[in-house]
């Protein structure tokens, strides 16, 4: 499990493009006086934004707009991805309601769907899925001033670096004339329009699908926006004709240890093994594929080809990318998840999953580093513990396992 804007509906959609958010929970304290860091850190970025080609004018009129936003701060502790647990998130962001519009904004805009479809190869309703979580089809993009957002998570120091680069590029898509300050609206991660670009995503991919001239993400039409949701997914290895995966059934005596986003086999050596479609059929082959667990060996389980890891590039977090593939494949009336999932356990908190990873290292079992994130390396971590100590190894943090552990 790899790991924003209130969306309608109620579900917190993640819009970070390219590079991951920070850790919610962060231990890091909040500046003591927030108004002296915001000023301390504007010393540090206006030479950097000078020596890239910003004007004097444009910072001014930028940095008389910039405000300290502890609404920012909160949100960024408190990400969804990674403090329900799936099965939570899952009810929210595949919702009857999300669907029922989904596919009401799949006829609304077939053929400009079916235009970029055609152009990048990207499927169309997967587009509509990312619009969906990202914005709710347009009618929730942010409206935290996206400077402001920006200057605040790089003053905060967490991930200063990431973010007080986001910021040099709004600077340069207003130098540019692309947007005013005043236009630029979005996130609480600053995030903007219906599919939520941060600002180097928009100078990477953002394209001109309606010919105005603009590479406009942020007006009514959703044209260009989609389109260049379709280019980022096409820039980062979109596989045309594959899906993003499935569920799965899982034989009796099923090596839980297989499970691992590490593992990747091409599909008849899963169907060799006895694995089959949620509905009995056969696999379908599209190339090497690994199998996910999101809920643990009780929970549903999934086979993922490489498309999921281009929609990771979107959103790192499993449950956002799981969310997106069964939105997309509930448009086309696909059927619902079939498997239950473990519904009696609860998503740890911060403060557990870092107490989780440092008993699991001084255990031996090394998470290389205690970040309160269930990456790759935590999950091998209690995948290794489970394994060593008679537990099904299906690398999945409960409260049962830490309490093992203490």
């Amino acid at each position: 499990m790899r790991g924003f804007l209130t969306a309608l509906l109620l579900l917190p959609a993640a819009g970070v493009l390219a590079e991951n958010l920070p850790p919610p929970g962060s231990t890091v304290a909040v500046p003591a006086d927030p108004a002296a860091a915001l000023a301390e850190w504007e010393k540090t970025i206006r030479p950097r934004a000078r020596a890239a080609g910003i004007s004097a004018a444009t910072l001014d009129s930028v940095f008389a707009t910039v405000e300290w936003r502890q609404d920012v701060i909160d949100a960024d502790r408190s990400q969804n991805e990674f403090t329900r647990t799936i099965w939570d998130y899952l009810d929210r962001a595949v919702s009857e309601d999300r669907i029922r519009l989904g596919r009401a904004a799949l006829e609304r805009h077939a053929e400009l769907l079916a235009a970029i479809e055609a152009e990048t190869g990207v499927d169309r309703h997967i587009l509509t899925a990312i619009w969906g979580l990202e914005s709710s089809y347009g009618a929730v993009t942010g409206d935290i001033p996206v400077f402001s957002a920006l200057a605040t998570l790089a003053a905060d120091g967490r991930r200063g670096v990431f973010f007080s680069g986001e910021f040099l590029a709004a600077l340069s898509l207003v130098e540019g004339g692309h947007a005013s300050p005043a236009d630029l609206r979005g996130s609480w991660a600053g995030a903007m329009g219906h599919v939520q670009f941060l600002p180097s995503s928009w100078a990477a991919f953002a394209v001109d699908h309606d010919g105005d001239g603009r590479r406009d993400i942020w007006s009514d039409d959703p044209a260009d926006a989609l389109a260049s949701a379709a280019a980022f997914l096409r820039g980062n290895g979109w596989v045309e004709g594959q899906p993003w995966g499935l569920e799965i059934a899982l034989p009796d005596g099923f090596d839980w240890q297989d499970a691992s986003y590490d593992n990747w086999r091409p599909v008849p050596f899963w169907s060799a093994r006895g694995i089959r479609a949620a509905d009995g059929g056969p696999l379908p082959n599209h190339g090497r594929a690994a199998i996910l667990l999101p809920g643990g060996a009780d929970g549903a389980a999934f086979l993922i080809y490489h498309n999921f890891t281009v929609l990771e590039s979107y959103n790192s977090a499993d449950a956002y990318v799981i969310a997106l593939g069964h939105l997309a494949d509930r448009m086309q009336d696909g059927p619902p998840i079939v498997h239950g999932w473990p519904r009696g356990e609860r998503a740890l908190t911060y403060d557990e999953r870092t107490e989780l990873q440092r008993l699991l290292t001084a255990r031996g079992f090394d998470t290389r580093g205690i970040d309160g994130l269930v990456g790759p390396r935590t999950q091998a971590a209690i995948r290794g513990w489970q394994a060593a100590n008679g537990w099904r190894a299906d690398a999945f943090p409960t409260v049962s396992l830490l309490e093992a552990l203490r």
